[in-house]
């Protein structure tokens, strides 16, 4: 893999290497993430029924429809989605903002990792293959011109893979917590999409059976005022089923059906999550 990554390092012109394959931006830009959310979520990929289902509907949604080349999985934090995607057979780089996120993203034997963000990176125009933004667009003011910029950067026909929270509907302290700015149904993304450039291939929601529970036990809790940061925090290895049991392991048979569903090419039409492709006009 290190080959394809190599490749899309050297595109860059806006890196230094600070040790092996690692590569640091010249400067350095402020993000919308928590300072301590990779080494919170570091505490549950592993073993999160949330991170092992969207990381298998992403590498099927590849699979689908596969890019040109390397995918850069921007935001790529810790590299979860990116491991699972070269393990999948698909070259994929992590350009991660937050140093802590890209070291992680190292230990997982990723190489290269760039610390920096799409901008800082200094990508030429219309050069690369793929993109991924695995919930990262959720976190950008200005979301628009972050899609905007990324179809600058694709080749024609280039793939955009992208993950983001669904439903306003849905918002909750969770959602302030991690830094988001909104939460997007299908109907308002195609049209970003299509209006900064992209047609898109494919589209469905994820996590269906959790779209009434987290209505329950997170928006309803939040509008009243009863569920609160440090709350989110401290259940955060519950919630993501890190300790198993018998409710865990019937939501992960429904999360089964539900890929099997997607995997046959039909979109789910509810969920608390969107998976998005698309290629570049």
């Amino acid at each position: 893999m290190s080959g394809a990554g190599d490749e899309l390092v050297a595109l860059a012109t806006g890196l230094s290497l600070v040790e092996e394959g690692l590569w640091v931006s010249n400067r350095q830009s402020v993000v919308s993430f928590p300072e301590d959310g990779h080494e919170a979520c570091l505490g549950v990929e592993d073993g999160s029924y949330w991170f092992q289902h969207r990381g298998e509907c992403i590498a099927d949604a590849v699979r689908a429809y596969p890019p040109q080349g390397p995918i850069l999985d921007v935001g790529g934090g810790n590299g979860h989605v990116a491991r699972g995607l070269v393990d999948a057979g698909f070259p994929a780089v992590v350009l991660e903002p937050g140093l802590a996120g890209a070291k992680q993203a190292r230990a997982r034997g990723l190489s290269p990792v760039i610390c920096a963000t799409l901008e800082e990176a200094g990508f030429p125009a219309a050069r690369l293959p793929a993109l991924g933004f695995f919930d990262v667009v959720e976190h950008v003011a200005d979301d628009a011109g972050l899609l905007a910029r990324a179809r600058s950067l694709l080749i024609p026909g280039g793939r955009l893979y992208l993950t983001v929270p669904a439903f306003g509907w849905l918002w909750a302290e969770d959602d302030v917590v991690a830094g988001h700015v909104r939460r997007y149904t299908g109907t308002a993304m195609r049209g970003l999409l299509e209006r900064t450039g992209f047609t898109v291939d494919f589209q469905t929601y994820l996590f269906a059976p959790l779209t009434l529970p987290l209505f329950l036990l997170r928006t309803l809790p939040s509008a009243l005022g009863l569920r609160k940061q440090e709350t989110v925090r401290q259940q955060m290895g519950a919630e993501h089923g890190v300790g198993g049991g018998p409710v865990v392991a019937a939501l992960r048979r429904g999360l089964a059906l539900e890929r099997a569903w997607i995997r046959g090419g039909r979109s789910i039409p509810v969920g608390s999550s969107l998976l998005v492709v698309a290629h570049a006009n």
